[in-house]
């Protein structure tokens, strides 16, 4: 059986790198669709009416329904990727990229010098969680411009991870453990 208090530290850095992939694609649909079309619907432009004038523009995320944001592409792969990142707090040992980093790229890798310690990186999936979970939910609630935001914020945190192994979510677990609110107890199964 696999020693499960420490992992691979290259492991993260590869989920992350194709979690940043999908979450780029994501932010560009999201960045097209709904979310960010000012009063626009098929071909008709919004037209304030003279009372309106300075009031603020409507926006097409808030006159379209729940049903029709929850259909935006860009909605749909990003509650994908939030079910992939529940897949990782949940049960890491089984989520896809592990797997596909622990069966397929590692075996073509030299011995790993590095290991750590398993639960940065899975507090790091539940803060990717959270944020799109955010996203996913104000535009549903029909706040414009939620939706790229809360993908672009998730981006740059997997994309500094994938790059340059700087793990926002894996820091942020470590301050609060320094001040004693997570992981004061022994290394937790992976």
């Amino acid at each position: 059986m696999p020693d499960v208090s420490r992992i691979d530290a290259r492991g993260p850095r590869f989920a992350a790198s194709i979690t940043a992939v999908l979450l780029l694609v994501a932010t560009a649909l999201a960045l097209v669709g709904i979310p960010t079309q000012r009063g626009t619907i098929g071909w008709f432009a919004y037209q304030p009416l003279a009372q309106e004038r300075f009031a603020p523009e409507s926006w097409l995320v808030q006159q379209v329904s729940p049903l029709d944001r929850a259909a935006d592409p860009g909605f749909l792969l990003l509650l994908v990727i939030a079910a992939l990142f529940v897949w990782g707090v949940a049960s890491p040992r089984t989520a896809p990229w592990g797997v596909l980093y622990r069966r397929v790229v590692q075996p073509r890798l030299a011995a790993p010098t590095e290991f750590e310690d398993p639960r940065p990186p899975r507090f790091a999936q539940g803060v990717g969680l959270f944020v799109t979970a955010v996203g996913l939910l104000l535009h549903l609630a029909g706040v414009p411009w939620a939706l790229p935001i809360a993908a672009a914020m998730a981006f740059v945190a997997a994309f500094l991870n994938a790059v340059f192994g700087l793990c926002l979510g894996c820091q942020l677990y470590l301050v609060l453990q320094r001040a004693g609110l997570v992981g004061r107890r022994g290394p937790a199964a992976a």
